[in-house]
């Protein structure tokens, strides 16, 4: 593997750099500065719905810096808006906006839906949907899992009956992220229960967030935060225009991934970083006089920043393999794997290193360690390994696939 950029990476890799250092706005900056790390609540998406005037600013400014060369959609096709980027920049796209702890932006309209109608999507729907997706004006959440339909996606239960020319819908939505800030939802419902449960789903296309029957219902989690909601389906009437792709082929649209940097180098240097603020609150600051007495936790500390090279060389590899023109595998699965886990030992490692001044969670405290970063961590990084692909799955995907173990 070589770890150096080529003279056109390089070049990439600068331009990147630049536009980061001239146009991120000050309101970022100021929070990296201070040590304030997003979570649930925070990101582009929560600052762009937030109605707090200075907050809003950033995150448009940000939007706008980015749609000037493309990069807000950057793994989308230049014809659509997007950047066009190859495997590769999108790679050097997304680390240097970690190293720098800029936000993330477009949400799920831009990461899944975007490519999704791109590739199902009438010209209707192309029109009607990809401008406003592309300005960040409208905001998508997405309505997959249930509560008896989690890991089993496929057994989702939500139904959509034909009446006309609308579809109407009942049933439930979990975890459903973003919703209190989003403008849409995007859903997988059961139009067909008499079809094997892979077949009879459609993908619906719920374009106002408010529309009757609808509602939204907060989950806070263990660190009192809301990311998470319920969303209730009472007799939600949807045009059919709105199906996209097939009638009851909508898992098989659901599914469509499109070849752009799946590599996880965003969580590689966002795990890095909150090691080396570690190490920083751990030799000042009031808690580390604790901190410096508990020597055998050097060691510890030590292998969680030995595992953030692992984590990024899990990722090297997998961009290595789809800028060789291939598709990663079981690859993507132990970087994927690795990398939850390590997010949920270094929360751990933090926690210890503090002692009981890990039970202060006010950020405003000023003996709280780190703003109480790794004790939220602690708490929040529980559902890692179960979210997205637990690692149970991804551990049978690494031995069937790529051990060639045989399937118990």
């Amino acid at each position: 593997m070589d770890w150096e950029d080529t003279t056109e990476q390089a070049a990439f890799r600068a331009e990147v750099r630049q536009l980061i250092d001239e146009r991120l706005p000050e309101w970022y900056r100021e929070r990296t500065r201070l040590g304030i790390e997003h979570g649930p609540e925070g990101g582009w998406v929560a600052d762009r719905a937030s109605g707090e005037p200075e907050r809003v600013a950033a995150a448009t400014e940000w939007t706008e810096a980015l749609a000037e060369r493309g990069w807000f959609a950057p793994h989308w096709p230049e014809e659509y808006g997007g950047g066009g980027l190859s495997s590769m920049e999108q790679f050097i796209f997304k680390q240097e906006v970690a190293e720098a702890a800029a936000p993330d932006v477009g949400g799920q309209g831009v990461s899944m839906l975007g490519p999704t109608i791109i590739v199902h999507g009438s010209e209707e729907q192309k029109s009607a949907y990809l401008p406003g997706i592309l300005s960040g004006e409208f905001l998508w959440a997405q309505g997959y899992s249930e509560p008896g339909a989690g890991s089993d996606l496929a057994s989702l239960a939500t139904r959509a009956v034909r009446d006309g020319d609308e579809f109407v819908i009942n049933g439930q939505k979990i975890w459903t992220s973003n919703a209190h800030h989003a403008d849409a939802l995007f859903a997988l419902v059961r139009t067909d229960p008499d079809a094997p449960k892979h077949r009879g789903i459609s993908f619906m296309l719920i374009d106002d967030i408010h529309t009757p029957g609808l509602s939204v219902r907060p989950l806070i989690n263990m660190a009192w935060e809301h990311g998470f909601n319920e969303t209730f389906f009472e007799n939600v009437r949807v045009p059919a225009s709105n199906v996209l792709g097939e009638e009851n082929r909508g898992w098989y649209v659901g599914m469509t991934l499109l070849d752009f940097e799946r590599s996880n180098i965003s969580e590689a240097v966002r795990i890095r970083r909150y090691i080396r603020r570690l190490v920083r609150d751990a030799t000042s600051g009031p808690a580390s006089a604790y901190a410096r007495r508990v020597g055998t936790l050097r060691h510890e500390v030590a292998d969680r920043f030995i595992e953030t090279e692992v984590c990024q060389n899990f990722s090297f590899r997998v961009i290595s393999i789809q800028n060789a023109g291939m598709i990663p595998n079981y690859e993507a699965s132990t970087s994927r794997m690795f990398m939850v886990e390590l997010d949920q030992r270094t929360a751990r490692t933090g926690a210890k290193v503090f002692g009981l001044y890990s039970n202060l969670w006010d950020p405003e405290d000023e003996r709280t360690p780190s703003m109480g970063l790794f004790t939220l961590r602690y708490v929040t990084t529980i559902s890692r390994t179960i979210a997205g692909g637990s690692s149970e799955i991804q551990r049978t995907i690494i031995a069937t696939r790529g051990l060639g173990l045989p399937r118990s």
